[in-house]
């Protein structure tokens, strides 16, 4: 390829719509088989471009377990994503950042069920935290904090 091309078709991509960062990486998502908000924010992701597989799983915790989720960010699903974990209600805008940035941690996590994050319906006044949760077992810092507008 030609170096005008190159920064051509570089300068371009900075230019494509926002779904484009997830365009074809694989997620996969493990979540209890009787779970519909887990679908419900499956089912975001893949409209934003990500290739999403769904794993229904008879034991959540072993899952969290072998991934080493830290019990204290604990949420509803656990997802694998380009080497890192997304456990929870993770919002699109946080998991593109990680994929674009990432920073040297095992994931993002949104503990519990929060009302109004990403497949719990929508909530103007939401108000949580998404947590990186570092590889060395320390404590998990905010990542991004979600509040109303």
């Amino acid at each position: 390829m030609r170096r005008r091309q190159f920064i051509c078709m570089a300068a371009s991509a900075a230019f494509l719509p926002r779904a484009a960062a997830a365009e074809g990486t694989a997620l996969v998502v493990h979540k209890d088989p009787y779970c519909g908000c887990c679908g419900a924010w499956a089912s975001a992701y893949e409209a934003a471009g990500f290739v999403v597989t769904i794993r229904n799983e008879d034991d959540m915790d072993m899952v969290k377990a072998q991934l080493k989720v830290p019990n204290e960010v604990h949420g509803c699903h656990t997802a694998i994503v380009d080497g890192y974990y997304l456990e929870g209600h993770v919002p699109l805008e946080a998991a593109e950042r990680l994929l674009k940035e990432r920073p040297p941690i095992a994931g993002l996590a949104v503990a519990g069920m929060p009302k109004g994050s990403l497949g719990m319906g929508t909530d103007p006044n939401a108000s949580y935290d998404v947590m990186a949760v570092p590889r060395d077992g320390s404590k998990p810092v905010v990542y991004l904090a979600v509040r109303p507008s």
